[in-house]
């Protein structure tokens, strides 16, 4: 059976982060994805991070996010270029850009001239602001979206001044959003036979996960704040010592406070006024949380795991990277895995993460080196020859790798 994306062509133009996630989950899937580059260095991301192998040839982090594409590489200021890029956009069905907002309409590549050469093109931006707005034209990059959406402000220990999420949310929810969009997006021409644009914010994705603590908000107007591992809508929720190492709990409902005092040698909490419910807990939250801390120093992370497992509470150890990559259960479902690539050596990487019993996405190629497959991709989309195409490099129109 065909992967569920394998008769769609995706030019991606994007860079950095959001928009390669984006695109990774669609050629995950089966997507032709061509990778299409500037001939001065390409993707910024190229250089970013620690160097994979022994070569340092491409940063992990590139090659990690870049598998399952082709490289292409154009020279979209070069009049030739464009009118070359053009012509390649009438052969597929979707376009993903993160340019900062008006950036590819100076080119005159932006969404009305290519819906013109292509009115099935689904044409997907994302920036950090949005398409219009005051803030359209700021340029934009994960961490300064996490501040302006508010994000940073309910991240980190109570008391400080918030904190960066340690991976970059902004740029992959904005990743995922916008590949949501061009899936709704493909379902409609699928049906009408017309693409159209999608407009993915940073800013908006952001506001997304924020939705409950904004809907909070907005009735009982106390300003959220950062509360470390803790959540203020429930309690006991979050990460306390043990003896050994730290642990998640969380205490979701009244059935599991009833299991969980007993389990931790207190039953005499289920009758403290104090505690009588949840909304009772979160108010005398100090008191409280002294009190299970204190129970919890008394054994280790592995003998409460068992208490906490046997009575359905649900617990979790607070684990590093290597922890992680070491996990029993990461290991059965294969959650992992390990690519050999031509200029960088073995690279450790997450596989698919979304799971289709039919028709299962797949990590199948490396990450492309720069313009590595224009030839191939010029020669197969618009029946250009190999002696145009070497034309075409020397006249700095295209890289072919």
């Amino acid at each position: 059976m065909k992967m569920p994306l394998e008769d769609v062509v995706v030019i991606d133009l994007s860079h950095a982060l959001a928009g390669p996630h984006c695109s990774t989950m669609l050629a995950d899937f089966g997507a032709t994805v061509f990778k299409l580059e500037s001939p001065d260095g390409g993707d910024i991301s190229r250089a970013w991070g620690a160097a994979a192998g022994s070569t340092g040839a491409e940063s992990a982090y590139f090659v990690s996010l870049h598998r399952n594409k082709r490289g292409l590489s154009i020279n979209l200021k070069h009049p030739e270029g464009k009118e070359l890029f053009l012509k390649v956009i009438e052969k597929a069905d979707v376009l993903i850009e993160n340019f900062r907002p008006g950036a590819l309409e100076k080119l005159g590549l932006g969404y009305e001239p290519v819906s013109a050469r292509n009115p099935g093109i689904v044409y997907a931006s994302i920036s950090g602001f949005g398409q219009d707005g005051p803030y359209r034209e700021r340029a934009a990059m994960d961490l300064i979206l996490q501040a302006e959406s508010g994000m940073i402000s309910i991240t980190g220990d109570e008391g400080s001044h918030g904190v960066r999420c340690g991976t970059s949310i902004a740029d992959m929810t904005a990743g995922m959003y916008a590949a949501f969009g061009i899936m709704l997006a493909l379902r409609v021409k699928d049906r009408t036979g017309e693409g159209q644009r999608i407009d993915m914010s940073m800013m908006e994705g952001q506001l997304g996960l924020l939705n409950t603590m904004i809907a909070s908000y907005g009735v009982d107007h106390e300003m959220p704040a950062p509360m470390g591992t803790a959540y203020k809508a429930l309690l006991p929720y979050q990460t306390l010592r043990t003896k050994t190492r730290d642990l998640a709990i969380a205490v979701g409902s009244e059935k599991l406070w009833k299991v969980f005092c007993p389990a931790i040698g207190r039953p005499d909490l289920l009758t403290d006024e104090r505690f009588g419910n949840n909304r009772l807990r979160v108010t005398n939250r100090v008191a409280l949380i002294d009190i299970v801390q204190e129970a919890l120093l008394t054994r280790s992370y592995e003998e409460w795991e068992q208490v906490f497992l046997k009575v359905g509470i649900p617990v979790g150890a607070v684990n590093n990277i290597q922890q992680v990559v070491d996990h029993p259960q990461v290991a059965a479902r294969e959650s992992l895995l390990t690519m050999d690539h031509p200029r960088s050596g073995k690279v450790m990487m997450a596989g698919v993460p979304v799971r289709l019993s039919r028709t299962p996405g797949s990590v199948r190629t490396p990450a492309p080196a720069l313009g590595e497959h224009t030839a191939e991709a010029l020669h197969e989309l618009l029946g250009i020859s190999a002696e145009e195409v070497a034309r075409l490099a020397r006249e700095g129109v295209v890289v072919a790798g």
